[in-house]
């Protein structure tokens, strides 16, 4: 079992496809990796998705053909519902490819 303990405002178990489960407490940092074809297009979609929230964006892949890149985005998020939201809005943005 993982464990992240940040705060004892929330909690939330999530079962991975290993069975193993995670106990997050929120607030917390969550980490997404963004997949798209351009790093200004993929920050366009970060800025329009956690507006002026406080954030780090970094570099981390290009793929063999140059043709997609990935960035991971490191957030604060406040409850499971922040993260799902953050998740599904930024999944269904034009400019992002894949979220992982």
């Amino acid at each position: 079992m993982y464990s992240l303990k940040l705060n004892q405002e929330a909690k939330v178990e999530i079962i991975n496809d290993s069975a193993q489960k995670l106990e997050l407490t929120y607030p917390c940092t969550w980490s997404y990796k963004l997949i798209g074809h351009e790093k200004e297009a993929i920050q366009k979609a970060i800025h329009e998705v956690i507006l002026e929230r406080e954030h780090n964006l970094n570099h981390s892949n290009v793929s063999k053909t140059n043709k997609y890149i990935s960035m991971n985005l490191d957030l604060l998020v406040h409850n499971e519902d922040d993260r799902n939201f953050i998740y599904e809005a930024l999944k269904s943005h034009q400019n992002i490819k894949m979220v992982l």
